[in-house]
């Protein structure tokens, strides 16, 4: 090997914390070993790693295919060590798990106590985003992904459907009334995503889409205006069905709402050759009984 294994730790720093200084501060060493670090792989490579600014530290093109390499690499390795350690143990080690923030706040954080419980040796990091990651680049383990899949490397393992609603509040709907017909939505205050264009295509059925009056990124927000009766909105059963049991939110449109759609669609997403691949099945078989989607 052209490159030193402790070097590779210091690059690795450098990329998930962003920056030089902020590798230092995370490894506990100088500025100047993480420089000396990142040139001597560059130098032993020949090519250049890393973009340098005032304000960041970017990847070339070269460097993305080299530390996607590097990941799989140490993933292989560590599944080696962990392998031949945690023979007849249970389940050991860091899983970083990625979902939009909705999902996390309704579905997975309400049982993260009794999981932690169940496998004590296990440490769970959670991470939100509204969209879709690249597993090796943002370090995830295992990713929770709502509507249809794209092609690609990932293994996928389906966790259920969650239907989608049109709701509002019943303050909302004692101010202005009953949407009754699709048609009657323009007369309305619609919620929608400012983000993600595709969900702004409600599942009704003679509707392609809604032009909302009002957008937000994130659909906790999205819930919460509804809540507070600033609008009609659709989504997912997983962050409304409580709300629409407890009459805190009105389903409408029911006449007209399509189901078993794609956005419906609920998967684990991994890579099955990880070396955390046993401690994303026991992850996945704890949590997959008790969503409420």
């Amino acid at each position: 090997m052209k490159t030193r294994s402790d070097d590779l730790e210091v690059l690795l720093a450098v990329i998930e914390f962003g920056g030089f200084s902020a590798a230092a501060d995370a490894l506990n060493i100088q500025v100047a070993r993480v420089s000396r670090s990142v040139t001597k792989i560059e130098k032993a490579l020949n090519t250049a790693i890393l973009i340098r600014t005032t304000r960041r530290v970017m990847l070339t093109d070269e460097g993305k295919r080299f530390i996607d390499a590097v990941n799989i690499g140490l993933q292989h390795i560590q599944k080696a060590e962990e392998d031949i350690i945690a023979k007849g143990k249970m389940p050991q080690g860091k899983l970083r798990v990625d979902a939009a923030s909705p999902f996390i706040f309704h579905q997975l954080t309400p049982h993260i106590n009794a999981f932690n419980k169940a496998f004590p040796e296990i440490q769970i990091e959670l991470n939100s985003n509204e969209g879709i990651v690249d597993l090796i680049e943002k370090r995830t383990d295992v990713a929770i992904r709502i509507g249809k899949l794209e092609d690609s490397t990932l293994h996928a393992r389906a966790l259920g459907r969650s239907p989608l609603f049109i709701v509002a509040s019943p303050e909302y709907i004692a101010q202005n009334g009953l949407a009754q017909t699709p048609s009657e939505l323009k007369n309305h205050k619609l919620i929608g995503f400012s983000n993600i264009k595709s969900l702004n295509k409600w599942p009704i059925k003679g509707l392609d889409s809604v032009t909302p009056t009002m957008t937000a990124s994130n659909g906790e927000t999205i819930r919460q205006l509804a809540l507070s009766g600033n609008g009609i909105t659709c989504l997912s059963g997983f962050m409304v069905s409580k709300d629409i049991k407890s009459g805190r939110l009105i389903s409408l449109l029911e006449p007209y709402r399509l189901t078993g759609t794609d956005r419906e669609l609920v998967n684990a997403v991994y890579y099955k050759s990880s070396s955390v691949t046993e401690r994303v099945t026991t992850f996945i078989d704890f949590i997959k009984p008790r969503l409420t989607l």
